[in-house]
């Protein structure tokens, strides 16, 4: 299977970023003209976490709060588990099985190189399916049927 490295280069540099300070209102819009479910939080020009369209259902509607008034560092989720770039796509979709995680972050040792969805990993395990003289594997046809959504 292919490796965070590769996949990472595929799916090309990452732009879609927000400072932890803006407001969840600008994080939404944001995501909505990119047509993206979720943003890369930075603070001080640094990998703080994500900030999804889960998050916002879950800490801000549901909680009743403001979209207008709550910061993206109120609602962004910090705590996922990260790979490594050598990680491959079946090692990562195990893990995001195994922690309930739709998102991984990549670093590179310290440096933070993006973020891995499972969209990327179902695009990965697609291609790999359909490139020429592929044999489908029965264990990777499990771990996409079994995947928790």
């Amino acid at each position: 299977m292919r490796t965070v490295k590769e996949i990472l280069k595929q799916k090309g540099p990452h732009f879609n970023f927000i400072d932890a300070d803006k407001t969840v209102r600008e994080a939404i819009a944001v995501m909505k003209a990119e047509n993206i479910s979720y943003l890369i939080v930075r603070e001080h020009n640094r990998y703080a976490g994500i900030v999804s369209e889960r998050d916002y259902t879950h800490k801000v509607i549901l909680q009743d709060k403001h979209s207008d008034t709550t910061v993206v560092r109120e609602i962004m989720t910090c705590d996922m588990p990260i790979v490594s770039l050598d990680d491959t796509a079946e090692q990562c979709m195990k893990l995001m099985n195994s922690s309930k995680s739709r998102y991984l972050p990549a670093y590179d040792g310290p440096d933070f190189k993006g973020i891995i969805t499972i969209h990327d990993l179902m695009r990965a395990a697609i291609s790999e399916l359909e490139a020429p003289g592929a044999q489908p594997q029965e264990h990777h046809e499990n771990l996409l049927r079994d995947y928790w959504i």
